[in-house]
């Protein structure tokens, strides 16, 4: 598929279906490219359908099958989305530190396909609301999905979740009072087990349900 250069285009790649829930217009909205005019379009969709579908199935899917309703709140970034938000501290990494990442339709240094999205697990609000325990989401992931890496946040337990060719598997939280590494690939707290971490939740999840 060329890129876009028209509507009608632009409005054909939205309706690929990256996944039975998703389809590439879910990934395509930028509050820096709506606020400056700036056009959010990959100029290889090809790859960035590829990386999009990769992210769905692997990741997406399995999490909105098991915990419902899902929020997207940042995913695709163009090269030229990315740029401005870097260049104006808007809260993204510089260009070749986001390939593979929030940059869809480039690969990385090592020639790795990826995506990134930045969601919201709802199952996971209330839990977090009454606990502050971040982690509980993020030890399900890390024992069911295979993630490249997470990145959490404050609000929401809103995190990035990465799927890449050859993961690294690697948690990092901006959540204080504990913020930094939770894990990280070559780390031995990453192997094993880690239910006792989201036991608590899931029964929370049961209670409510019931």
């Amino acid at each position: 598929m060329r890129k876009p250069q028209s509507v009608k285009a632009l409005e054909e790649l939205g309706r690929v279906r990256l996944s039975p829930s998703f389809f590439m217009r879910d990934f395509l909205h930028s509050e820096i490219a709506s606020f400056h005019g700036i056009p959010n379009i990959p100029d290889d969709p090809d790859l960035a359908i590829a990386a999009g579908r990769q992210l769905c199935e692997q990741l997406l899917e399995p999490l909105r099958a098991r915990f419902g309703r899902i929020s997207i709140r940042s995913a695709f970034r163009s090269i030229e989305v990315n740029g401005f938000g870097n260049a104006h501290k808007l809260n993204c990494g510089r260009n070749e530190t986001n390939f593979a990442g929030h940059i869809w339709d480039r690969r990385d240094a090592a020639g790795r396909m990826g995506a990134t999205a930045s969601i919201i697990v709802h199952a996971a609000i209330p839990y977090y609301e009454a606990t502050g325990q971040w982690e509980a989401i993020a030890w399900w992931v890390h024992d069911h999905l295979p993630y490249d890496s997470m990145e959490f946040f404050p609000r929401y337990a809103a995190f990035n979740i990465q799927w890449r060719e050859e993961p690294r598997r690697d948690i990092y939280s901006f959540i204080p009072p504990r913020r930094g590494w939770l894990t990280k690939g070559d780390r031995a707290d990453g192997l094993g087990d880690h239910s006792a971490h989201y036991a608590e939740w899931l029964t929370s999840l049961v209670r409510r349900e019931g």
